[in-house]
């Protein structure tokens, strides 16, 4: 009984510490950081698309886990988030950066329907839903960045996502443990995919603990299996009454 009582007070000063750090990276918009933690906790659970024993922990392995990513993101990016499943990590950065398009691409129509029901809900227009795999959308999509949470192992993720990406957008791989020795085995993988300077990095130093682990690259180089036509970018939405942006220049 001492030990239980003991371990109350701990629970919940990480409890505070969660709400500390999710007020530092949400800023103004926490309450949709919040509405939709609500919504994982609810049909996202229903739905098969968050573990019920997961829902203790939203806040600091999942949203906050998620968007410190941010960090590693420029400003006014077109992200894809590939494999996006509950939106992990494509909502929590679009709700932590309003500046940046995110497109959340899924495959399985339950999820991508529960995606465009919670991004509706939460007044995200910044965000589009695309239900398709990485490989179906290589000669539409060259964007700035292209990142993934707990989809494939490294060298798959490499070959699907580097196509997506301007030269110089950044690929940005979420990964646990494993990620040193998934890195020394799929180098080759990395440079046949045209990604060059691969390192690991560490988001959120400081707001969550442990930080979030980063593989990043660059690409460096048309894919082999290169466009055979000008690719199409994904543009930020024009807002009312905002002045109409310049164009993105399109590399051929």
């Amino acid at each position: 009984m001492a030990a239980a009582d003991e371990a109350e007070p701990v629970a919940t000063a990480h409890l505070m510490d969660a709400h500390l750090a999710a007020a530092a990276v949400f800023g103004d918009r926490l309450p949709l950081a919040q509405a939709y933690a609500a919504a994982l906790a609810d049909t996202g659970v229903t739905h098969g698309l968050i573990g019920p024993r997961e829902t203790a922990r939203l806040w600091e392995r999942h949203l906050l886990n998620c968007a410190v990513v941010q960090e590693l993101v420029p400003p006014g990016a077109v992200v894809v988030d590939v494999g996006a499943g509950a939106g992990l990590p494509g909502i929590p950065l679009a709700v932590a950066r309003p500046d940046l398009t995110v497109v959340l691409v899924e495959p399985l129509l339950r999820r991508t329907r529960w995606l465009e029901t919670v991004v509706a809900e939460l007044g995200l227009t910044t965000v589009q839903v695309r239900r398709a795999r990485a490989e179906e959308l290589a000669r539409e999509l060259s964007v700035d960045v292209v990142t993934s949470r707990a989809v494939a192992p490294l060298g798959k993720l490499a070959r699907w996502c580097a196509p997506l990406l301007r030269t110089d957008g950044v690929f940005l791989a979420m990964k646990g443990d494993s990620a040193a020795q998934e890195m020394a085995r799929d180098g080759g993988d990395f440079a046949a995919a045209g990604l060059g300077a691969v390192e690991l990095v560490r988001a959120g130093v400081g707001l969550v603990e442990p930080p979030t682990f980063v593989v990043q690259a660059i690409r460096t180089a048309d894919h082999p299996t290169d466009r055979s036509e000008a690719a199409r970018s994904v543009r930020q939405p024009r807002q009312p009454g905002q002045p109409r942006p310049g164009r993105r220049s399109r590399r051929r």
